[in-house]
């Protein structure tokens, strides 16, 4: 296992500031930190759609975790943190249509808010490779 850290980013002119990156890989561990519903222009993607944004928040997870050499697959556990708990199905049923087959550990939390209140839900992966 290598100790090499590898960084994925975003390209987010926030990651040098606030010190973080999108994926971090340590060896055969790739964490995708807390990923939010934005759009190319930067903007929240599907307005007050927890299932449309869910999917968002998976697409953009789901790149850092090629970059970093993981897939879906890879997933071992996953965090959903929603503004309203009680959209939880709609946020489940984005999470069921990627990860049916993979099942990871899975947790749904009900948050205050998000950095952008346009945001109803933001997701987390933690994956191990091979």
């Amino acid at each position: 296992m290598s100790d090499v850290r590898q960084r994925v980013s975003s390209g987010s002119p926030l990651e040098p500031e606030i010190g973080f990156s999108r994926a971090v890989r340590k060896g055969a561990y790739v964490a995708v930190a807390g990923t939010a519903p934005i759009g190319d222009d930067g903007a929240a993607v599907a307005p007050g759609d927890v299932y449309a944004q869910t999917v968002r928040c998976l697409d953009i997870a789901e790149e850092a975790l090629k970059a970093a050499g993981a897939s879906l697959e890879d997933v071992v556990r996953t965090r959903v943190m929603l503004t309203d708990v009680t959209s939880w199905k709609e946020a489940a049923r984005a999470h069921g249509e990627r990860f049916s087959e993979v099942r990871p550990v899975t947790t749904f939390v009900e948050v205050s808010r998000f950095i952008d209140p346009a945001w109803l839900v933001e997701v987390e992966l933690d994956a191990v490779v091979g």
